[in-house]
């Protein structure tokens, strides 16, 4: 579906497609409006005018439009930032609550990987309202629960309780998928690249100085202070989105179009449906709320499993997102039991996985929307969702090579110069497999963007939760080389997904309603 044309275009009893001229077809009310309306016996159907409309957020000013893209970016640093700045943490944070001098390692794990299941959970509602409601009630509502488990957790006085608080944490965390979703509401298929690389970029940033914000704060004042500095940020950004954010979602804009146009037809006989509804078979009228909130809690779960595509990419991208917290979980035990580093110097070495992240992308940036410029030229100016993925490939090929090689690193304690090096093309890799996925989702899946990431997030943060526990027996029984040896294999055996989504995705993904080419 390309979503740089109007939703839909209206169809006329005999069949035709056709755009009536909003003058002649159009009540005066909406006539104000810009609405591009045809008369379809009784009812109007209601869309954007094709010519310009300024409710259209793809038509909205480009400043507009970055300032936007900042607010998320400012969001998904301070989401990071939270999740991240407690993982060097970890093991004081249990101890502290715990009373026990030697905490428990999967504890420690968990602290830090339960986040994912949260995280997990929230999408499932969290897509599907904002497809309902619209994007602005819905982040700012989880946007305040965001901040309320941030003061849960950061009053804890038990394991179970920051655990839980972490949880709600994850939960509310709207940003991961909606940004992209957004991105896709406002700019056109090849101007999409930019905004969504900095979107990773954000997180990034958050990422590399959490843990060593997190680790010098908590040295000089403790771990709450950390917490509590995180709450402030997010405290920060939700007066933002509150007062500056608008309403993106085309379909949210144009059913409170058609509410307005309805409320002034009134005693007329007319009814009014968004283009939307009219191809999804709705009728607004007469259907009842929890009937369209049962239908837009299930749509992410219909979505997913009525696309093969969109399974396999979920399944590729999760295994590859995992490697981050595999990492995370592992690389202080190793700063600080083989190379003896202080715990704030620890901190500091995380930065060294979002620089490696950063130059992937920094890559994206410079040449995501090319390549898939050149390739649309290639193929007689025809453009395709998998166009974005060639450097995914790249990326799904180097990930296992640079993962092994961290662990060899560590088993054989090699230079810690050697390690962090081998850290930062991790992060590279990773990065570089995961930005076209996502970029690909919202081309491929137009307004069921949202819905479509669901799939993506939620078997992610699954596998973020469980896999990493897996680490530590296996290093135990294998070493840390054979270990990762062993979980490189397991990627290498998904890297071939992309490849295959470039040579036949478009054919399959005919398959599904959901995102076949229009």
């Amino acid at each position: 579906m390309d979503e740089t044309q109007p939703l839909l275009r209206a169809v006329t009893n005999e069949g035709h497609q056709v755009y009536t001229n909003p003058v002649s077809a159009a009540p005066p009310s909406s006539q104000q409006d810009g609405a591009d309306i045809a008369d379809i016996a009784e009812t109007t159907i209601v869309d954007f005018d094709p010519r310009g409309d300024a409710e259209n957020p793809l038509d909205w000013p480009a400043p507009f439009k970055w300032a936007v893209v900042s607010m998320l970016a400012f969001m998904a640093f301070t989401v990071t930032m939270t999740c991240i700045s407690v993982v060097p943490l970890a093991s004081d944070i249990v101890r502290d609550l715990d009373g026990s001098p030697n905490p428990s390692k999967s504890a420690s794990v968990l602290l830090v990987t339960i986040w994912e299941l949260g995280e997990a959970a929230g999408p499932l509602l969290i897509a599907p309202l904002s497809e309902m409601f619209g994007r602005y009630p819905v982040m700012n509502a989880a946007n305040i629960l965001f901040i309320a488990a941030g003061v849960l957790a950061a009053t804890s006085e038990s394991v179970p309780q920051f655990v839980v608080a972490r949880m709600l944490n994850g939960l509310a965390v709207a940003v991961n998928v909606l940004n992209p979703a957004i991105v896709g509401d406002m700019f056109a298929n090849d101007e999409r690249g930019g905004a969504l690389s900095l979107l990773f970029l954000a997180p990034l940033i958050g990422g590399a100085f959490g843990p060593m914000i997190g680790s010098a704060v908590a040295d000089l004042y403790g771990w709450r202070t950390v917490i509590w500095m995180t709450v402030v940020l997010a405290s920060g950004c939700e007066v933002l989105f509150l007062f500056s954010f608008r309403e993106t979602y085309k379909v949210a804009i144009l059913r409170r179009r058609v509410k307005k146009m309805a409320s002034h037809a009134a005693g007329s006989g007319k009814t009014f449906k968004t283009a939307f509804d009219e191809a999804e078979g709705l009728n607004t009228v007469g259907v009842s709320e929890w009937k369209k909130l049962r239908d837009a809690v299930l749509r992410p779960a219909i979505v997913l499993f009525s696309s093969g595509v969109l399974m396999a990419m979920s399944l590729f991208s999760s295994v590859v997102f995992t490697f981050f917290y595999i990492y995370s979980t592992t690389i202080s035990d190793i700063l600080i039991g083989t190379y003896k580093l202080s715990p704030v110097a620890v901190g500091s070495c995380f930065t060294i996985f979002s620089i490696g992240s950063t130059i992937s992308v920094v890559i994206c940036n410079r040449t995501l929307d090319r390549i898939y410029a050149r390739m649309r030229f290639t193929h007689k100016g025809v453009g395709k969702p998998e166009f974005r993925l060639p450097l995914s490939i790249i990326g799904a090929f180097a990930l296992p090579l640079t993962v092994a090689a961290y662990g060899w690193a560590a088993q054989l304690r090699l230079p810690l110069l050697v390690l962090l090096f081998c850290v930062c093309a991790m992060g590279t890799a990773l990065m570089l497999a995961m930005i076209p996925v996502m970029a690909y989702v919202v081309d491929a899946f137009g307004l069921f963007s949202a819905s479509a990431m669901t799939g993506i997030i939620v078997t992610r943060c699954l596998m973020s939760t469980f896999l990493p526990l897996t680490t530590a027996p296996l290093v135990d029984r294998l070493g840390f080389g054979w270990g990762f040896t062993v979980l490189a294999g397991f990627s290498l055996l998904l890297a071939p997904i992309p490849i295959l989504m470039l040579r036949y995705g478009a054919y399959w993904r005919e398959a599904s309603r959901y995102s076949r080419d229009e």
